[in-house]
């Protein structure tokens, strides 16, 4: 069994990205910059903005962070948006997810300039994604697709189970799994919580990526031999032995199912590094595009 390690890959993912800006500004070019939006103040999302912006420092990129009171009316989040989708010096946008209940994210989604959405939540993005042409990937999947590579993990002609439907994870690594590339030529089953022989077919999956948000759900009986399995799935439970009162667990019951698989990825450590790495990619890309 070998740790797919998210720490070791995301270091070198971000080296290269760092490289490839200090290459892109000694050409005489500003460097990338990405704008994040923060509505309100809710712990996790804090967390993530904070690393996206010292991650963005540590390559090169310029960052800004522009904070909303979580009682902002919709109006306000739209006229911040349509602000830096005008702003040439704004390479990348992305809007912390979640929002307020107040806020139609769908439509707010759908507002940011698909020139400039490295989150690769846009429905352009999706559909060019879709159809195989050069786009924006949605950054876990992306992240895991870096991973895989990375570690040089075949693919091609392997059985796939992806365990999740959501349009942030689950629909789009099924789909960039059995694109004709690498990685990818998987044949994939999408199951999720209507599906009734879920055990069953996860028997059958040479990889298994976990996206759920159920912790440990994904028990060693569900797993076969030497699998590969990606665990998305990241859940903050209660656990008064640690200082924090609470531990991060992932969709899939680690310490049971890490024996029988080739390779597993860790929570912490795993697909959540990957994930920033892979919207720095996408953010130099983005401005790169403009400069081409």
């Amino acid at each position: 069994m070998q740790i797919l390690d998210g720490k070791i890959v995301s270091k070198a993912v971000k080296l290269k990205t760092k490289d490839k800006t200090e290459l892109f500004k000694a050409a005489g070019n500003r460097a990338p910059h990405l704008a994040a939006i923060l509505v309100g103040s809710d712990g996790a999302s804090e967390t993530y903005v904070a690393s996206k912006v010292k991650n963005c420092e540590e390559v090169g990129f310029k960052s800004s962070l522009i904070r909303f009171d979580e009682n902002i009316n919709e109006a306000e989040l739209i006229d911040a948006i349509k602000k830096l989708n005008t702003d040439d010096s704004v390479d990348g946008i992305l809007v912390q997810l979640p929002l307020p209940k107040q806020i139609d994210e769908e439509k707010i989604i759908s507002l940011i300039n698909p020139e400039k959405d490295v989150d690769g939540f846009h429905p352009v993005s999706i559909g060019k994604m879709v159809q195989g042409l050069p786009t924006f990937i949605p950054a876990t999947p992306y992240g895991i697709l870096l991973m895989l590579e990375h570690y040089k993990i075949e693919t091609s002609g392997k059985h796939a189970v992806v365990i999740g439907r959501s349009n942030i994870v689950g629909r789009p690594i099924s789909i960039l799994l059995s694109r004709n590339t690498y990685p990818g030529n998987c044949t994939v089953t999408v199951c999720h919580s209507r599906t009734t022989n879920l055990k069953e077919i996860c028997l059958q999956a040479d990889i298994i990526v976990a996206a759920l948000g159920i912790p440990e759900f994904l028990k060693a009986d569900m797993v076969k031999e030497n699998a590969v399995v990606i665990d998305v799935g990241i859940t903050r439970v209660k656990d008064d032995t640690k200082k924090s009162g609470f531990a991060l667990k992932g969709d899939v019951d680690f310490a049971n199912v890490a024996p029988k698989c080739s390779f597993i990825t860790p929570v912490p450590g795993g697909v959540g590094l990957m994930t920033i790495a892979a919207l720095l990619m996408n953010t130099f890309t983005a401005c790169e595009n403009k400069f081409k």
